[in-house]
């Protein structure tokens, strides 16, 4: 019996021996197994693992979706000043190379429409776009708006990726959000942060009327010279804003970067496209914020409001009721406590809307509809106005039937050439203009509308009737 349990131990005993002896063998003395390559002893050593811990993220902390579906539409735009890429003098190049910048844009339909800041492009003599892709296009300038700091652009292409429009009136401090731009130069670059506010009032636009607009949202996505212009966009991958300036003692991120949101975004993109200059609708008042100084000294029972300070004869507000020592605290029923949120929430309206204006007079709350008016003092909107005289000569569209036989999908036909800029270039009568700068002419709208942000030197392109190609440089 006794030998028979010491059989049983020396057994169990051998066993345990010869697993542990196992484990320490496979666990320290492993790297005699011979292998052919790192990867495969990669492999081997990972098995047990798996690579891809995306799936561990929850969805609103899942970067990777939003990031792949804008960073196609997010476009490098690159821009040239002095004599440009296409001087008269071929000589100026070198003798006045022209000087260059670049900042972000972002593609907002199929067909080539793309929103960047004013400043991005401001008296540039070229703009190229460069797609994510390397696809590079030369960019018409639609329009501007200095006192936005939006621009819309226009290139020839269709299908294109774009960002579809999001609500910044619906997040919140806190909510991440993505910055997708160019920062020196280095192409779709994606940084994350958060909303830090909202309608912040930073004082670094001018405009010659004082009309300017500033309601940033505030983010601490990391932002740096060269992502103006390009997208802050929410974890759908929808656009929330444009990203226009940073907080900076250094020209680099310092922590705060800020952004146009995207509901005053539309309003001037549509502007533009339509009229080719904004339409702002106009209270016609000077408004201040309430702080507690100011509340006290007016025996206010509030804190926070925008105070009205003068109230100009004729204006809406004047017309409404409103009247000097009124403290307005909504617009359309949405409360704005600064000066900065009632700008952007009247903004957004053209003139001849009305709005419902909510102030407190009295410790009395009253609600008035008020006509909003243009800088004229007056409810109709101002389109861009169509010259056909332009340089010395008249200009027309050229009917499509004509366009074909010289393999053209837009143009200007000139005519009636005088003395002026198209005579002294060497252009003569019947001339279609197809290009100016590489950029395509649809029709004399278009024409006036390349020319106007055209100074200096000007390559055109196009065909005479009969086939024959011309090309003539014309100072503008």
């Amino acid at each position: 019996m006794k030998r028979s349990i010491f059989i049983i131990i020396v057994l169990m005993a051998a066993c345990v021996g010869g697993i542990l002896g196992s484990i320490v063998t496979l666990r320290y003395f492993d790297s005699i197994v011979p292998y052919n390559s790192i990867e495969e002893r990669q492999h081997i050593k990972l098995t047990s693992y798996d690579h891809d811990t995306a799936y561990r993220v929850p969805d609103q902390l899942n970067f990777l979706s939003p990031a792949k579906k804008v960073t196609a539409a997010v476009v490098h735009i690159r821009t040239a000043y002095g004599p440009g890429d296409f001087s008269v003098n071929p000589l100026e190049y070198y003798f006045d190379a022209p000087a260059r910048a670049s900042g972000s844009g972002v593609i907002i339909s199929d067909d080539g429409y793309i929103v960047t800041n004013n400043h991005v492009i401001e008296d540039a003599n070229t703009i190229e776009v460069v797609m994510n892709n390397n696809q590079r296009f030369y960019a018409k300038v639609i329009g501007t708006d200095p006192s936005t700091d939006l621009a819309l652009l226009k290139i020839k292409s269709r299908n294109l990726p774009f960002v579809s429009y999001g609500d910044s009136d619906a997040i919140n401090p806190g909510e991440w959000v993505l910055a997708i731009g160019n920062p020196f130069d280095l192409n779709s670059t994606v940084t994350a942060g958060i909303v830090s506010a909202k309608a912040r009032n930073i004082g670094i636009l001018r405009d010659k009327n004082n009309l300017q607009v500033e309601a940033f949202i505030q983010t601490d996505a990391a932002v740096n010279p060269g992502n103006s212009g390009g997208a802050l966009v929410n974890l759908k991958g929808e656009l929330i804003g444009i990203n226009s300036a940073i907080a900076t003692s250094t020209g680099s991120y310092a922590g705060y970067s800020f952004a146009i949101p995207v509901s005053l975004v539309k309003k001037v993109m549509d502007d533009l496209l339509e009229f080719g200059e904004v339409q702002r609708g106009l209270l016609g008042i000077q408004i201040t914020d309430v702080n507690a100084s100011i509340a006290e000294d007016l025996n206010l029972n509030i804190s926070q409001g925008v105070l009205v300070s003068r109230v100009n004869a004729g204006s809406a507000a004047d017309q409404s009721g409103i009247t000097t020592g009124d403290v307005i605290v909504a617009i359309n029923k949405h409360p704005v406590s600064t000066v900065s949120e009632l700008q952007e929430w009247v903004a957004r309206n053209r003139p001849g809307k009305e709005i419902d204006v909510t102030y407190l007079r009295k410790g009395n709350t009253t609600n008035v509809k008020a006509r909003l008016k243009n800088n004229e003092g007056t409810e109709t909107v101002i389109k861009r106005d169509v010259s056909y005289e332009l340089g010395g000569a008249t200009v027309e569209d050229v009917r499509y039937k004509e366009l074909i036989k010289v393999q053209l999908e837009g143009g200007v036909r000139i005519k009636n050439v005088r003395p002026g800029k198209w005579k002294e270039a060497g252009v003569k009568d019947g001339f279609i203009i197809g290009f100016i700068d590489k950029i395509a002419v649809d029709n004399v709208e278009d024409l006036n509308r390349i020319l106007e942000f055209k100074r200096g030197g000007i390559l055109v392109e196009g065909y005479y009737p009969d086939g024959k190609k011309g090309l003539f440089g014309v100072k503008w």
